[in-house]
């Protein structure tokens, strides 16, 4: 009782610690003001991110216009925003499929020794490409669109999940009480999900913000090149590769979607290290 007692208090003790580090308290009032505005765009601005406005085609940031407009008089801050949502849906989409593929690959290699040497080779062999020139090659076979973007993306970072997966699972694969478990007959199905599962939680909750944040910025590229998704849907990467030809006459126009993304993928980053803090036992000690 008295350990479950001690577990239960410094798990919160634990939290308070992780909320009061300067870093991780900032990363986290960024991402939730970002997740908020994307959420809430049309509460927070008036205008249309599509809304064509001949007349006020290249106005600089005003009282009207808080980001000023482009070149067809579009609204750049509700475009900023309306790209976040966009942005946000394509890294957590790509989290999950990655997460799935990964885990199920991760956990066939590490608890399966027959599979471990043809899945570890294939998996040697995907991270063996930049990430971008593979979900280049994958969104050119695809076609281009959200869809096809996501899962090119999932597929990309999906090696570096079943990488943490399989190292994990190798560990807990040879825990005593793996071994009385297989002893006392308890089937692979129930070892699995009862044990195994557990186990992975932590590390893939950390590696998923990363890979979030790896994400958006392929997103951001991907958009940038031209081949990502249609140049019609507002993204931050399209809109910087819009503003170039502006660049010297409107900087705005690559300025704020610039710091949309470097201000969100950093907010992950530093969430992202707080939680391998708090979540890694051997780093507990510094939390």
């Amino acid at each position: 009782m008295a350990a479950v007692a001690a577990s239960s208090a410094g798990a919160p003790a634990s939290l308070r610690a992780f909320l009061q580090r300067p870093a991780v308290a900032i990363g986290l009032v960024l991402l939730i003001i970002v997740v908020a505005l994307a959420v809430f765009a049309p509460f927070v601005t008036p205008f249309s991110p599509t809304k064509l406005s001949i007349a006020s085609r290249l106005k600089p940031p005003s009282a009207e216009h808080w980001f000023g407009t482009d070149d067809f008089g579009r609204d750049i801050f509700a475009r900023t925003l309306y790209a976040g949502r966009l942005s946000l849906t394509v890294g957590a989409s790509v989290v999950l499929v990655s997460g799935v593929i990964g885990l199920v690959l991760g956990v066939a290699a590490g608890y399966f020794r027959r599979l471990d040497p043809a899945i570890s080779r294939l998996l040697d062999a995907m991270m063996a490409f930049p990430d971008i020139l593979l979900a280049i090659s994958l969104v050119a076979a695809l076609g281009a669109s959200v869809v096809n973007v996501i899962a090119a993306l999932g597929i990309t970072y999906a090696p570096r999940l079943a990488r943490i997966v399989r190292a994990s699972t190798l560990v807990t694969r040879e825990l005593t009480f793996i071994e009385a478990a297989h002893a006392l007959g308890v089937g692979t199905f129930a070892i699995l999900t009862r044990h195994i599962l557990r186990s992975l939680v932590s590390p893939i909750l950390v590696q998923g913000t990363f890979v979030f944040a790896y994400a958006m910025l392929a997103e951001a590229g991907l958009s940038f090149l031209g081949v990502g998704v249609s140049p019609d849907v507002p993204t931050w990467g399209t809109m910087i590769s819009l503003g170039r030809e502006f660049m010297n006459t409107a900087p705005w126009l690559m300025l704020f979607p610039g710091i949309a993304i470097v201000l969100t993928v950093l907010s992950l980053q530093l969430v992202g290290d707080g939680l391998r803090d708090l979540l890694d036992p051997r780093l507990s000690q510094n939390v």
